[in-house]
């Protein structure tokens, strides 16, 4: 590997996961490709049945959980146990006082799990306006009491990079979305942190595509320098 490999991330990297990529003499830009923000939803316990908070909650992103955790009525729900995406998801349930029962890289896993496991429970999906199906399809087929409440909107940020890259990295279909908008993929590697994301970038009939071995960002790091390497 030269120093002339450049890496564009999609969105901002921390500080420390940025310095592992200049510690391996990357050049790295960053774009933030999608922003999110917190939607006034209704939460009311007591509220229409549509806002009813079922026995169990399920959280597919970091995103879902700061915007819940932004309001003050959380007692009750930290009382119900929790069902989520993600290590990252889970940590910050747990942090703040969550019960987490069960946990799965993907959204898919997740369903299967409850379908098997957990058919008989109820649950409520705090979710995002662009979130994908297959999670609450698998549990409609399998005939699994579930109600979702949006409480977050996903927002993308398209921005034309001019610069010459030799890898991108995403983090999500919408990431992808977002930036073929404004730019398009030839012979940049892609590097991606799961399996939904890369199939965002294949239904572009994009080949050149890594996935991480586990769905983090440090997973993402590891897998440019490797390839790099």
């Amino acid at each position: 590997m030269t120093e002339e490999n450049c890496i564009l991330s999609t969105k901002k990297l921390l500080p420390n996961q940025k310095q592992v990529l200049l510690n391996a003499n990357f050049e790295v830009i960053e774009e933030d490709f999608i922003e999110t923000k917190s939607t006034n939803f209704d939460m009311s316990l007591r509220g229409t049945k549509q806002s009813h908070i079922n026995n169990n909650l399920i959280f597919t992103s970091q995103n879902a959980v700061n915007a819940v955790l932004k309001r003050d009525d959380l007692k009750e729900l930290k009382s119900k146990n929790v069902f989520c995406v993600g290590l990252k998801t889970k940590s910050l349930l747990e942090e703040n006082g969550f019960n987490v029962v069960a946990h799965t890289g993907y959204a898919a896993d997740l369903a299967e799990i409850i379908s098997l496991i957990y058919n008989k429970e109820s649950y409520t999906f705090f979710t995002g306006n662009l979130r994908r199906d297959v999670l609450p399809n698998i549990l409609k087929e399998n005939r699994i009491t579930c109600n979702e409440i949006e409480v977050y909107e996903t927002i993308l940020t398209s921005k034309k990079i001019t610069e010459k890259v030799d890898g991108i990295l995403f983090f999500s279909p919408s990431g992808v979305e977002s930036y073929l908008k404004l730019n398009t993929i030839k012979n940049e590697m892609c590097f991606c942190i799961g399996e939904t994301t890369a199939e965002a970038l294949e239904n572009k009939k994009i080949k050149n595509i890594v996935i991480a071995k586990k769905p983090t960002v440090e997973n993402v790091i590891d897998e440019v320098i490797e390839y790099y390497n």
